[in-house]
C-alpha cells in the first residue's frame, strides 16, 4: 500500500460561508465516491483558497463531517497569479491505497473544470 494523492477543485459564485463550507462538501464527497475511498483510508487533507474567499476556513466543513473528525487538515492561500482562476476551493486529498495512478480519479467541479478539462468530471 501506498500514499496517491487526489487532487480536485470547485468555485463558488460568493464570498459567503455556507456557500464555501456547502461547496468544499460537495467537491470531497464526490472525491471520495469516484475513488471509493473512506476517512479512515485519509492520511491528509491540504486546502487552497484563492485569495478572494475569506469568510469561512473550507475545512471547518470537512470537520464536521462524520467519520472526518480525526482526518488531519490544513488550508493555505492559493498563489495569487495575473488572471488566475477567482473564487476555487482545491483540495489534495492524500490517500492509503492500494490503486495505481491512473485509476485516480481527480474531480473538477463548477468553473474549476478550466483548470484541468483533461481531467474534469461530470457529476454523473
Amino acid at each position: 500500500m501506498g500514499v496517491r494523492g487526489i487532487r480536485g477543485a470547485i468555485t463558488v459564485q460568493n464570498n459567503e460561508e455556507n456557500e464555501i463550507l456547502a461547496a468544499t462538501v460537495e467537491l470531497l464527497q464526490e472525491i471520495v465516491v469516484h475513488n471509493k475511498v473512506q476517512p479512515e483510508d485519509i492520511a491528509s487533507v491540504f486546502v487552497t483558497v484563492t485569495a478572494d474567499l475569506d469568510a469561512a476556513f473550507p475545512a471547518k466543513a470537512i470537520r464536521q463531517m462524520q467519520g472526518w473528525e480525526l482526518v488531519p487538515l490544513m488550508c493555505s492561500l492559493e498563489i495569487s497569479v495575473p488572471n488566475g482562476l477567482p473564487k476555487c476551493i482545491r483540495l489534495m486529498v492524500l490517500v492509503n491505497t492500494n490503486m495505481g495512478q491512473s485509476d485516480i480519479r481527480h474531480i473538477y467541479l463548477n468553473e474549476a473544470m478550466k483548470l484541468r478539462p483533461d481531467l474534469a468530471q461530470s457529476k454523473s
